[in-house]
């Protein structure tokens, strides 16, 4: 897809649906932020009001909370437990099925219906990890059809960010927080005073045909103005906090840090228990299950998520090749920012500061790089 540098339109926030619908009509099925259980998560939405209006969260090391904010924002919050990874690299999935014949065994692949989605509310961040996994899937030799067919069918509406969760530092990744990558939608949403209203760019073909569809007028200079003082207040936000860091020598700082007795450190903290990993939207581990019915005459291969910081995922015959916590953490920190630009030429980490907010103990990725760097000898 080719970014399409357009002219901004304005919607009234009270003409938001017009989106949804618009692109309800034109076959998609539209996954939005909704609250579930306290937490806001990706799921199907119908309308506006399945949106998280007026709702933002607080989040920190180990901490995630919602709570009420004094406008009626539908996208005043950040990034919550769950990511768009999950639609495209499904948690579980059935990849075959084998039964006995007369003649042998017929193996049948799965090919299972795809809904083409529109995601609506993608971060600069999201969008960031898409395109990673988009390296890891379909590009290069090997690629997997599941997640290929997948991708093909999104239509993604991309939001700038104009708030930052403490949390976030997209700012040291250089992956946001304005939209930065292509989109089908680009909005941004500006409440000022009693002025509501979602500044709106299309980025593709498919995403021209939706906005012509929409109740929009063309955006002044001072529109576009107030877009980029809103996204300067996210990045200064996060320039203010303590997440910043220069991440332009990560890879030889780890490399060099191989062996650094701080690892030792964080294994005593760390739990082994895989949130970093579940919550991440770019990694992207798996394994394989083989299954049979009591007769022997039917089985089934399915592919679910996993974890390095399972002890089984690293076993083959004789042992584990991470036995403790020490060399699972080692493993997953040092690939996501260092050996996955060996592989994929970009990092694996986005900044969305999931694997902070979520980790049980509050191990905190950013602070952990400032110890590796006070700690270096070059």
């Amino acid at each position: 897809m080719k970014a399409r540098r357009t002219t901004s339109f304005i919607l009234p926030s009270d003409k938001l649906n017009s989106l949804i619908h618009s692109l309800q009509q034109a076959g998609y099925q539209v996954v939005g932020p909704v609250i579930v259980d306290q937490a806001i998560i990706y799921d199907q939405i119908k309308s506006a009001d399945d949106l998280p209006q007026g709702w933002t969260d607080e989040q920190e090391a180990g901490r995630y909370r919602l709570k009420r904010r004094q406008d009626a924002a539908y996208f005043g919050y950040n990034v919550g437990p769950n990511s768009w990874k999950k639609y495209l690299q499904l948690p579980r999935r059935q990849v075959w099925q084998a039964h006995k014949t007369a003649d042998g065994i017929e193996i049948e692949p799965i090919n299972a219906a795809i809904t083409p989605l529109a995601f609506l509310g993608v971060r600069s961040c999201e969008l960031h990890a898409i395109a990673i996994q988009d390296r890891v899937f379909i590009s290069g030799e090997y690629h997997n059809e599941d997640y290929k067919q997948r991708r093909q069918s999104i239509f993604t509406v991309a939001v700038n960010c104009t708030q930052a969760a403490a949390t976030c530092f997209c700012t040291s990744m250089n992956t946001g927080p304005a939209v930065s990558l292509p989109c089908d939608l680009e909005i941004t949403e500006i409440i000022n005073d009693d002025d509501h209203y979602f500044l709106l760019r299309s980025g593709s073909e498919k995403g021209q045909l939706i906005l012509q569809q929409l109740p929009v007028t063309p955006a002044t200079s001072a529109h576009q103005q107030q877009q980029k003082a809103a996204i300067n207040q996210a990045e200064k936000q996060m320039s203010a906090g303590p997440r910043v860091f220069d991440s332009s020598d990560l890879q030889a700082l780890l490399y060099r840090n191989y062996e650094n007795p701080l690892w030792s450190d964080i294994a005593q903290r760390c739990l082994s228990c895989a949130n970093c990993t579940m919550v991440c939207p770019t990694c992207f581990c798996s394994s394989v299950e083989d299954t049979t019915d009591l007769s022997g005459d039917h089985a089934e291969r399915w592919e679910q998520w996993d974890s390095c910081f399972t002890a089984d995922f690293s076993y083959i015959h004789g042992g584990s090749v991470r036995p403790d916590t020490r060399s699972r953490y080692r493993q997953w920190m040092t690939h996501k920012l260092a050996t996955w630009h060996e592989q994929f030429n970009t990092s694996g980490c986005v900044g969305c500061g999931r694997c902070i907010a979520w980790c049980p103990v509050g191990i905190d990725i950013t602070e952990e790089i400032v110890r590796f760097r006070e700690s270096d000898t070059l």
